[in-house]
């Protein structure tokens, strides 16, 4: 199967994506803060250079 085969058999069963209807009681929005302060950039992918690049494969020395 391909996945978007794979994606749509819930919509042929007649499932949806559940979403919450409303907040958790429990949700510490401080903690959260924190964790995306110092956490998520160690987690985030880096992000690619900018600039002009090359993408011959004969030319190594200009990449």
């Amino acid at each position: 199967m391909t996945l978007s085969g794979i994606a749509k058999m819930p919509n042929r069963h007649g499932w949806s994506h559940q979403m919450p209807a409303r907040r958790a009681l429990e949700r510490d929005e401080e903690s959260i803060a924190g964790w995306v302060k110092k956490t998520w950039p160690q987690v985030e992918a880096p992000r690619r250079r900018s600039g002009p690049i090359s993408c011959s494969r004969t030319r190594p020395a200009s990449r």
